[in-house]
């Protein structure tokens, strides 16, 4: 599987970007879920 290294340049920054953002609210959902739990408890 050749990839074309103009596809690859244009992409690699959108999925840098998007596994930031899901990064960043998968933290802050598990937070809220581990706040959630401890009120709970």
């Amino acid at each position: 599987m050749d990839i074309d290294m103009r596809v690859a340049i244009v992409l690699a920054p959108v999925l840098i970007a998007a596994s930031w953002a899901a990064f960043n609210i998968g933290a802050a959902a598990l937070n809220q879920l581990q706040n959630f739990l401890n009120r709970e408890a």
